[in-house]
């Protein structure tokens, strides 16, 4: 049986775990990434058990053990840091297992240090594909594969180019992430800590490991743009360690949240895979575990496939992942509402409920994909 010729479009977390799945099941990819390294803005993430299962899946898991950074409890304050809701991520997860933290830049390094295949082609963006599969790049050349899968990001090429879908909708939230040093007053925790304040506003720290914290702000916002002067004010009130983390944030990156809702991801020998098939919300830290998970059963489904069976490969994968992509961002607008509730409503919910509502949204994600 012929080898599928395969081209991931993206070299993110989505495109680099399809690669390594793939090379986990005897099969290859031809690997393209736009940009001309490899990308690292947000320079931290959240791995919930969920994402973690995957990584071991794909054979990572003592890699990621000794790069990441253990994150065993979730604790939800006010923004003068009264506790609002306080747990051990163990109620959450059970068996799943446990969760991490891990800068950006190395969970990329981890993956692509992963694959046998030769380097990824950087500085080469896709300009057109053609129903027959035809792939022209930006160099000028075109390469035929039965299957294109499309996974770079929020702002796919792939999406734009192949389908008709809207584009991603602003959430009406905006966010700024950074990694800043350890202070005496952010040391020394393993702790998931969110902080409400009005206004949709929130501080989010997690450590990457004894040194490093990694921050994540946001707030509501009818506007996609970075909102002038100092976004840092927005922030003003809210307790400690906050203020000493922010004097680390000059160099913060900027983003607009949106969302990808539609559930349509295929086209014959066309397949969109994270982001963009279906950015979403960060309220459930579900984006990279999806993109995982969306790899792992793509790898699988292919695993049996033809040039001539891709097809209904691609029509099995999208009904396989609908119902839990819909989960997750039905349960990110749960979040998101009840995060934006007025203050003393949101404080008693979370007082009462909060461990419960944590559990809730995160149930139907402990059966494997």
């Amino acid at each position: 049986m012929a080898e599928l010729r395969i081209l991931i479009v993206g070299a993110g977390i989505a495109g680099l775990s399809l690669a390594r799945a793939l090379e986990g099941n005897g099969m290859s990819a031809d690997v393209v990434e736009r940009d001309g390294e490899l990308r690292s803005a947000g320079t931290g993430l959240y791995l919930p058990a969920n994402a973690v299962r995957a990584l071991k899946q794909l054979g990572l898991g003592d890699e990621l053990v000794g790069r990441a950074h253990p994150v065993t409890r979730q604790r939800i304050l006010d923004h003068r840091g009264r506790v609002l809701a306080e747990f051990p991520l163990s109620t959450i997860w059970g068996e799943v297992g446990g969760c991490f933290a891990i800068s950006r830049s190395e969970l990329h390094v981890m993956l692509r240090s992963s694959l046998v295949a030769p380097g990824i082609r950087l500085g080469t963006a896709v300009t057109d594909i053609s129903a027959e599969g035809t792939v022209t790049f930006s160099s000028g050349e075109q390469r035929t594969y039965d299957l294109v899968v499309g996974a770079d990001g929020v702002g796919s090429t792939v999406r734009r180019t192949v389908f008709s879908h809207e584009a991603p909708r602003f959430l009406g939230q905006v966010c700024w992430r950074f990694v800043a040093e350890q202070t005496p007053e952010s040391a020394g925790t393993t702790d998931w800590t969110a902080r409400l304040g009005s206004g949709g506003r929130t501080f989010l720290t997690v450590p990457l490991d004894d040194d490093r914290v990694y921050c994540y702000a946001d707030i509501n916002s009818a506007d996609p743009e970075a909102p002038a002067g100092d976004w840092r004010s927005l922030f003003a009130g809210f307790a400690g360690p906050v203020p000493s983390l922010l004097e680390q944030a000059g160099g913060a990156h900027f983003a607009s949240l949106a969302e990808i809702a539609v559930t349509d991801w295929v086209r014959p020998r066309v397949v969109l895979i994270g982001d963009a098939a279906h950015a979403c919300s960060p309220s459930m830290a579900q984006g990279g575990a999806m993109a995982l998970e969306d790899a792992l059963v793509l790898a699988d489904l292919l695993s049996t496939a033809t040039a001539e069976t891709v097809s209904p490969a691609l029509a099995a994968y999208q009904e396989r992942r609908r119902a839990r992509i819909q989960w997750v961002l039905a349960q990110n607008h749960r979040r998101d509402k009840a995060r934006n509730l007025p203050s003393p409503l949101r404080n008693l919910t979370l007082r009462f409920g909060g461990e419960r509502l944590v559990r809730t949204n995160h149930a139907p994600l402990h059966d494997t994909p």
